[in-house]
């Protein structure tokens, strides 16, 4: 590598909205969040998926649903 012309990497802090403080690596020194993997809905298992075509149900109705041993 060359000398000189790469940014020094560093301990990084990165805050979150909700307050959780991450400690890294990174070339920017302080970094502040929206959301984090503590307080992001698919992390803590509040996520809602929505279907509003119905295609989940629609697919259900079509092919059944099937068990471990593959029988309907």
């Amino acid at each position: 590598m060359k000398k000189g012309i790469h940014p020094k990497y560093e301990d990084a802090t990165i805050t979150c909205a909700c307050g959780n403080v991450i400690h890294t690596r990174s070339t920017v020194k302080e970094m502040h969040v929206n959301t984090c993997s503590h307080c992001h809905p698919f992390y803590t298992g509040k996520a809602k998926y929505i279907d509003s075509e119905g295609r989940v149900e629609r697919f259900r109705r079509k092919y059944g649903r099937i068990s471990s041993d593959g029988a309907r």
